[in-house]
C-alpha cells in the first residue's frame, strides 16, 4: 500500500516551507501544568515560530517516553486531564490559531475512547494528525480504512530497528514520517546513533512523505547538525523540562518562547 496523500494542514505546512528550512515541531504534554496553560503555551510556541505543535495525551504507562515526559504526564493526570477535556481545549485553541496540531496518543486511550468517536472529535475540533507509537503496522488497517473519510493524518514512525521493513512502515500513513533518531525512550541526548544518516537515506528512498527527526534533540547545534537529513525537527523533552522549571518560578511562557524561538532560528538555517 502506498503512503496516503491528503490535503491537510500538515501537508500544506510542509509544502509551504522555504527551501533549506526545516519545519519546527515542538512537543508538549497536554494538561501540564493545566489545560488553561496548555492553550497559552501553544500560542506562545506559534508566536516563537513553531510550524506544527505536537500534544502528548497523558497516559499512565507511556512506554516510549523518558523520565521528563513521564513526570509531565503524571502532573497532567493528577489534575484530572482526560481526552475529552483536551478536545475542548483544542476547540479553545482553534478560536485563535489554525496551526497544525498533532496528538501523540497510546492505543489503549484510542480504544477506550473509540476509533470513530476519536476521529469525529478530531474533525470537529481541528486535530490534524495522530501519532500512535504502540500501534503495530499489522494492526493499522482498521484505523487507516476509517481515516480515509477524515481530514486526519496517521503519522508513521520509522526507527533504526525498522531496517528491511522501512517500505512497509512508511506506506501505512500520511502527513510526514516521524523518524526516531535513537533506540530507547525519549530524552535529551548529547549525540545520535552513527547509523542515523543511513537510516534516513533508506526512509527517503521508500517514501515521498516529508521526514521529521525526533527523540533527543535538545539544542540549536543539534538541529543544525541534523537539518540536512530531514524536512522537520521534533523537540520534546528539552521543552517539557523548561515547562517544569517554569512551574517553580512562574516563567513557563517566557522559557518556552525563548527556547522555541532559538530552535526555529536554527531550523531556518
Amino acid at each position: 500500500m502506498l503512503a496516503t496523500v491528503k490535503e491537510t494542514r500538515i501537508s500544506k505546512c510542509f509544502n509551504s516551507i522555504d527551501k533549506g528550512e526545516n519545519v519546527f515541531i515542538p512537543y508538549i504534554t497536554a494538561g501540564d501544568p493545566n489545560l488553561e496553560k496548555t492553550k497559552e503555551i501553544v500560542l506562545a510556541l506559534e508566536k516563537a515560530g513553531a510550524d506544527i505543535v505536537e500534544l502528548g495525551i497523558p497516559f499512565s504507562d507511556p512506554l516510549a517516553d523518558g523520565p521528563i515526559i513521564q513526570k509531565a504526564a503524571g502532573r497532567s493526570l493528577e489534575n484530572g486531564t482526560n481526552l475529552e477535556k483536551i478536545f475542548k481545549t483544542v476547540e479553545e485553541i482553534r478560536k485563535e490559531t489554525d496551526i497544525p496540531l498533532v496528538f501523540l496518543i497510546y492505543i489503549n486511550t484510542v480504544l477506550q475512547f473509540g476509533l470513530e468517536s476519536l476521529l469525529e472529535r478530531c474533525r470537529e475540533t481541528g486535530v490534524d494528525g495522530l501519532i500512535i507509537p504502540d500501534l503495530p503496522v499489522e494492526e493499522r488497517r482498521e484505523l487507516l480504512d476509517l481515516m480515509e473519510e477524515y481530514p486526519v493524518d496517521l503519522i508513521p514512525l520509522a526507527s533504526l530497528a525498522s531496517k528491511g521493513r522501512v517500505s512497509e512502515v512508511v506506506s501505512c500513513g500520511s502527513g510526514f514520517v516521524y523518524c526516531i533518531s535513537s533506540n530507547g525512550v525519549t530524552g535529551k541526548r548529547n549525540s545520535f546513533d552513527n547509523n542515523l544518516g543511513e537510516m534516513m537515506k533508506n526512509v527517503r528512498k521508500a517514501t515521498d512523505l516529508p521526514l521529521a527527526i525526533g527523540f533527543g534533540i535538545s539544542s540549536e547545534d543539534q538541529i543544525r547538525e541534523l537539518k540536512n537529513l530531514c524536512d522537520g525537527v521534533i523537540v520534546g523533552s528539552a521543552l517539557v523540562e523548561q515547562i517544569e522549571k517554569g512551574i517553580e518560578d512562574n516563567s513557563i511562557l517566557e522559557r518556552v518562547y525563548d527556547m522555541a524561538f532559538k530552535m526555529k532560528e536554527a531550523a531556518r538555517g
